[in-house]
């Protein structure tokens, strides 16, 4: 390891899966990265399909949940932290949600034009006949 690694393990900025050089540490983890997906995922299901949650709050449940589970996929398995050496990892991360962003956007905004110029179904009939 660099002295640079060393030095961001003692000032506590690194991921939750690279708290100890050791396997086991590494291992450790990973697992409980797995396990929080795995319980937020299950979570996501419970919600989605109970009447726990106001029917109207579910998406925004989702959501939440949703968020969260992308924090733990960034932390325990991507190892994205705020150190000085993970600037282009954030970058590359952040560019990627842009691209997601505007195709969905875009399919979106493409989707309300093409919507909004259809003919109405009545008249298409009509013109069938």
């Amino acid at each position: 390891m660099s002295a640079d690694t060393n030095h961001d393990s003692e000032s506590g900025d690194v991921a939750p899966g690279v708290e100890g050089t050791s396997i086991r540490a590494g291992v450790q983890g990973y697992l409980i990265g797995l396990g929080l997906a795995v319980l937020l995922t299950a979570a996501s299901f419970y919600t989605a399909g109970s009447g726990w949650i106001w029917g109207p709050g579910i998406p925004v449940a989702l959501v939440v949940l949703a968020i969260a589970q992308i924090g733990v996929h960034l932390a325990f398995f991507l190892h994205i932290t705020t150190a000085p050496d993970n600037t282009n990892n954030v970058l590359a991360l952040a560019f990627g949600v842009l691209i997601v962003a505007l195709v969905v956007g875009g399919s979106i905004w493409i989707m309300g034009h093409v919507n909004h110029n259809m003919m109405p179904m009545q008249e298409m009939l009509q013109m069938q006949r």
